[in-house]
């Protein structure tokens, strides 16, 4: 990438900014909570609608329990073209009616609203990096696809299959979740995220007449509970969290059965098979208990690979181009750039800087969304990943990203 062409790219978007944020802003107004279907029809027919304004096919799937996903290329592509792919979600995580508490509003150069931030801004910012090229005529040597579900912030249950398909079949992802802390750190590892539900059995019995006929499943909880959070290595990156406990129906009934819900998270793929399997080997230590085990590692770690390093390096090369600045960290929540990992370099973060997701003060920096979807356009003109790329590269200030927390502070985890 030469400095003449980001140049142009970024003198357009620029130019473009307030256009960018009056799209932000109506895509915040219609609200699109996971947990309600209905809703994401709406932000889709806008996303749809500005897509085909710069020339893609889109194609709606339907989803049972979410509501669907949207899949957009050029409608003039090439059989047998590299692809590359643009990843994302419109759900978000506020409820129905929080735009009354939580207005859509522009202050001190920060736009707020609920979902801006994550992750409604990191598309709008798609859709200009794309219609920069277009307007330049500048036509990318691998073919943009992009992805858009509506049931990512609950576990892409619905759409991960699809999401693992097209990224077996692309040269790159670029998932345009917002970037980490005020100084917009890409993204360049994420752990694995698993979810575990533990049922105990035991026998009821009344606690005062008959305790020696009851077999407490409460009891048996309090060993695994402590089995569990043994399993927490905060060297490895591992952390092991009971989070909701419940069992019992009486204060004088011996419990005959309990429950726990359990959040994983892990670095590597291999730690996340050990974890895995230590929860499910779990065995009773109070006799006449039975132990039950159900729940995985759901989304699998996004590690730095070869690959994805690879990645990095054309990130920094085109921000080097554009004559800005990016950094990376590593982040401890999950999105659907864990899914194309596996099968493809992965870039995540490259949309919003901004704070507060999920958070009463979530906005996004207005004069950023330019720059960052400038670093994508970039990203889109690059040529396909090569086996030479794959060599490691004498950057000296190449190293493997932290864990940082949204505010930027280092540490093990992300809230």
């Amino acid at each position: 990438m030469n400095q003449a062409t980001a140049g142009k790219i970024f003198h357009w978007l620029t130019a473009h900014q307030d256009a960018m944020v009056a799209l932000v802003r109506e895509a915040v107004l219609i609200e699109s909570p996971s947990a309600d279907p209905s809703t994401q029809g709406p932000v889709f027919d806008l996303l749809a609608s500005e897509l085909q304004a710069i020339g893609f096919r889109c194609r709606r799937y339907r989803g049972k329990t979410s509501g669907g996903q949207l899949l957009a290329m050029p409608a003039q592509t090439r059989p047998n073209r590299h692809r590359q792919l643009l990843l994302g979600h419109c759900d978000t995580v506020w409820p129905i009616g929080t735009l009354e508490r939580m207005p859509v509003q522009s202050r001190s150069g920060r736009l707020h609203g609920p979902g801006v931030y994550d992750m409604k801004a990191g598309l709008v910012q798609a859709l200009f990096a794309m219609r920069a090229l277009k307007e330049l005529g500048m036509s990318p040597s691998v073919t943009p696809v992009m992805f858009i579900n509506s049931d990512e912030e609950i576990g892409s249950s619905e759409s991960a299959w699809r999401i693992e398909r097209l990224a077996r079949g692309v040269d790159r992802a670029m998932v345009m979740e917002p970037s980490l802390g005020p100084e917009g750190r890409l993204k360049t590892a994420r752990k694995g995220v698993g979810r575990f539900v533990i049922t105990i059995t035991g026998r009821a019995a009344h606690a005062g007449l008959d305790p020696d006929k009851g077999i407490s499943a409460i009891l048996e909880l309090s060993h695994v509970v402590q089995a569990l959070h043994a399993l927490n290595d905060p060297d490895a990156g591992t952390t092991v969290n009971v989070g909701t406990i419940d069992g019992g129906v009486r204060p004088n009934v011996v419990a005959a059965e309990s429950r726990a819900e359990v959040d994983v998270r892990v670095r590597t793929e291999a730690i996340a098979r050990q974890v895995e399997q230590a929860i499910h080997s779990l065995q009773p230590t109070v006799p006449g208990t039975e132990i039950n085990v159900s729940g995985k590692i759901g989304r699998p770690p996004l590690e730095p690979t070869p690959r994805n390093r690879a990645l990095w390096h054309r990130a920094q090369a085109a921000a080097d181009a554009l004559g800005i600045e990016i950094d990376e960290a590593a982040a401890g929540g999950g999105s659907d750039g864990n899914y194309t990992s596996l099968h493809t370099a992965t870039l995540d973060g490259l949309g919003a800087v901004g704070d507060g997701a999920h958070a009463l003060n979530e906005h996004v920096i207005e004069d950023k969304l330019p720059e960052r979807a400038a670093l994508l356009a970039c990203l889109l003109l690059e040529k396909p990943i090569t086996d030479r790329d794959l060599q490691p590269k004498d950057h000296a200030h190449d190293r493997s990203p932290m864990i940082c927390s949204t505010d930027g502070a280092t540490r093990r985890d992300e809230t």
